[in-house]
């Protein structure tokens, strides 16, 4: 190899991290255009208003996700890891553990509107769907786990608590808000995570 061939090579080494970056970084940014358009139209919302909202043509979306179902589940699983990123940062950031409880809950709720549609568009593969439930527990529970621990050892709520019963409570709330318009689950939401706090 010559010098030139030696750094024309360095030079597309360099480029490819960047691009890789790059490219993740656009997947990122259609994937919370496509969670913030489910959350006000639903999972079957028109693919064009996703584009729109992300500001990259029709192709891009397809290019990366072929069936709709591809990316509701990539959405699922971004929302997921979101969720669960969010959890240490907001315990680190907020006035106390309960308030950092709160904000979590309310991005859990978010992601669960977003999982709205989700069943039926994997009817067919119930496997599918299985792993993507068992990625959700593995993910999520650890997390709302710790806060509550977190809430607890401050004397903010009762020790009590289980995190998967107040996750499926907070989900048994959520049913409904995509259908009736009169139905606000987000403030009962709000009044089951004001009612975990201890008596003073």
């Amino acid at each position: 190899m010559n010098d030139s061939d030696e750094s024309a090579g360095h030079a597309a080494q360099s480029r490819t991290p960047s691009k890789r970056k790059d490219a993740q970084r656009n997947k990122e940014a259609l994937l919370d255009a496509a969670a913030s358009v489910f959350v006000t139209s639903g999972v079957e919302a028109p693919v064009r208003d996703i584009a729109a909202k992300a500001g990259v043509g029709l192709g891009t979306i397809y290019r990366h996700f072929p069936t709709r179902a591809d990316l509701i589940i990539a959405v699922y699983r971004h929302q997921v890891d979101a969720c669960a990123e969010a959890g240490p940062t907001l315990l680190a950031t907020s006035a106390t553990p309960h308030a950092a409880l709160g904000q979590w809950i309310n991005q859990f709720v978010d992601f669960l509107v977003t999982k709205h549609g989700l069943a039926a568009v994997l009817q067919s593969d119930n496997a599918g769907f299985e792993a993507l439930h068992a990625y959700f527990l593995d993910r999520l529970v650890p997390v709302c786990a710790h806060l509550l621990e977190a809430a607890a050892d401050a004397g903010e709520i009762r020790s009590d608590l289980e995190a998967y019963e107040l996750m499926r409570g907070i989900g048994n709330l959520c049913i409904g808000a995509d259908s009736d318009p009169d139905y606000d689950a987000r403030r009962l939401v709000e009044l089951l995570i004001a009612g975990l706090r201890r008596p003073n």
